[in-house]
């Protein structure tokens, strides 16, 4: 993480199944990605809701994980938590996250809610799968929206919106990594080779830090979907 210290800001998160390890939570990990892409110091703290400390219920009364406290002021509400980021760690200090191309903030936002359709319905109920084939539909149009072009002088891109990270990506890759880990362990889904817009997506994001170092194990995703408990190993 940069080392830009303007501002004191902690981070908040979900904590998993050791209750300090990172825990399945795509929106903390949202967040994560959004302070480390803006290249600012900033500490992360996991929460386990069970066992809140004293002081943390002192802070942020009835909170739950993810909220930001950025410089003594406790921050929810997490597109409210972004627009006050971007408008408040911005240029030129700070890079903005903002996507040029409006239509990439839409990219994916009915998949997570097919994906956590289909992933709680039992293998044996009559409606799987149905609910199966709605988030594939929702897959498909994810797929496909990355291999339209965007912009006529680039043919391909590495992102949703172009060749960097924004907050179009800070929503919806947690989102995806979370769907495709539970898939896989849960229910033996695999993507789709036809898919491979999606796993060139998956595969860029995993190169960079900001994405690969604020997810949770995948055990963790499996655990909290009903998998077996983890041995954790990753920790912030």
């Amino acid at each position: 993480m940069a080392s830009n210290s303007d501002h004191d800001i902690v981070l908040f998160v979900k904590a998993g199944s050791d209750r300090e390890c990172l825990g399945c939570c795509p929106f903390s990990q949202r967040l994560f990605m959004v302070l480390w892409l803006k290249g600012t110091q900033f500490n992360v703290t996991t929460v386990d809701k069970t066992t809140k400390p004293k002081e943390l219920a002192d802070i942020a009364p009835g909170t739950n994980p993810p909220f930001v406290l950025f410089d003594g002021e406790v921050l929810t509400d997490i597109p409210r938590i972004e627009e006050f980021l971007e408008s408040t760690l911005s240029p030129p200090k700070y890079p903005s996250l903002s996507p040029v191309h409006p239509e990439s903030y839409l990219a994916g936002n009915d998949l997570f809610a097919k994906f956590s359709a289909w992933i709680k319905c039992k293998p044996d109920q009559p409606n799987q799968e149905t609910l199966m084939k709605r988030y594939v539909l929702e897959l498909a149009k994810l797929d496909a929206f990355l291999k339209t072009s965007l912009d006529a002088s680039q043919e391909s891109r590495l992102f949703l919106d172009g060749d960097r990270m924004t907050l179009a990506d800070c929503n919806i890759l947690p989102k995806l990594q979370v769907a495709l880990v539970a898939g896989k362990k849960l229910h033996d889904f695999d993507l789709p080779d036809a898919f491979d817009g999606i796993a060139s997506y998956v595969k860029n994001a995993k190169a960079c830090d900001e994405f690969r170092q604020t997810c949770p194990d995948d055990e963790e995703i499996a655990w909290y979907y009903g998998g077996p408990k983890p041995k954790p190993t990753k920790r912030v």
